[in-house]
């Protein structure tokens, strides 16, 4: 099952959007610093999770989460 996910910057008002088989595995790999795009912003946390069969589906919404458009449909959800 690939799951897209949603991250939050704690410290700064900054999100990642991402996708992955075992996101809590990931979310500690963005904590630790060893991806170059969100190293800087660390520590995050979950604030949207999504599930999916199969991984075409999963990158067309995580694709999708990245455009205005699709920023505006998430940021709903998370009520923010």
């Amino acid at each position: 099952m690939w799951r897209v996910y949603i991250l939050k910057s704690n410290n700064i008002e900054w999100f990642y959007v991402g996708i992955s088989k075992n996101p809590s595995s990931r979310l500690r790999t963005h904590n630790s610093g060893k991806v170059k795009s969100t190293k800087a912003r660390r520590p995050y946390k979950i604030v949207l999770l999504e599930e999916f069969d199969d991984l075409k589906s999963a990158r067309i919404r995580e694709k999708y989460y990245k455009t205005g458009f699709g920023k505006k449909v998430w940021m709903k959800k998370i009520n923010y």
